[in-house]
């Protein structure tokens, strides 16, 4: 298996409409390190691209609703750097032609379906070395699955998507993520982040933990990553 890429952290966006190709992608993705997002159609990808920092495209050429072609001809013409942002195809489709044309139109990589998920990877990293360095804010950032924290910063982010948190809620899924997997009582929980007894009744915890899930459902989480462990805690699964 590749190392894993920890640092820093890079985001990979994926644009596919097929749930099993993109699910298979964005767990190999995710499990070596990377931040991935999905998106089913190209004119979501577009509105991503304009919103929110994307180091690497992974554009399917077959979309329901825009072409990949004209999505990545689309993409050339943005401003900033988000035009600029590295596009690997992935496509049933071997022609020459088709290759020749997604490479006409600013396109850095093509993978022909079906595709090793672990090449794939390696050609995401490939591509990533020979695109600008990050700053150095990067370096603060670990990550846990789709999940990234910065402790020093006190900022979490969604598959890249930076999230508005209050001091309390930063406080409980920060102690979640020095623990993933284990369960957290309420007490435990209010060590981490709570300095006045009078802040700490379990029903505030409670309120937090509900604020957070919701938070994390805007950010594009498909599932709540929050178990709650009745009459124990909570825990982070990722």
């Amino acid at each position: 298996m590749l190392p894993p890429m920890t640092d820093p952290v890079a985001h990979v966006l994926v644009v596919e409409d097929e749930s099993a190709i993109a699910e298979t992608v964005l767990y190999a993705l995710r499990s070596e390190g990377f931040a991935a997002s999905h998106c089913l159609l190209g004119s979501e990808a577009l509105q991503v691209l304009q919103t929110r920092p994307v180091d690497l495209l992974m554009l399917d050429v077959g979309l329901p609703d825009i072409g990949g072609f004209e999505v990545c001809r689309r993409v050339r013409a943005l401003p900033g750097t988000a035009g600029q942002v590295p596009v690997i195809f992935l496509t049933a489709r071997n022609e020459e032609i088709d290759r020749v044309l997604g490479f006409e139109l600013g396109a850095d990589d093509y993978v022909v379906k079906p595709f090793s998920p672990r090449e794939l990877v390696a050609r995401v990293r490939a591509r990533l070395r020979r695109s600008p360095a990050p700053g150095p804010d990067a370096a603060h950032w670990q990550v846990h699955g789709p999940l990234q924290i910065d402790r020093e910063g006190r900022r979490i982010r969604h598959d890249g998507q930076l999230l508005d948190l209050t001091r309390y809620e930063y406080a409980v899924l920060a102690a979640l993520l020095l623990r993933p997997g284990a369960i957290l009582s309420r007490a435990q929980l209010m060590d981490h982040g709570w300095d006045a007894r009078a802040d700490s009744a379990d029903r505030t915890v409670d309120t937090h933990i509900k604020t957070l899930r919701a938070k994390l459902r805007a950010a594009g989480a498909q599932r709540d990553p929050i178990r709650t462990h009745r009459g124990v805690g909570y825990a982070l699964e990722l």
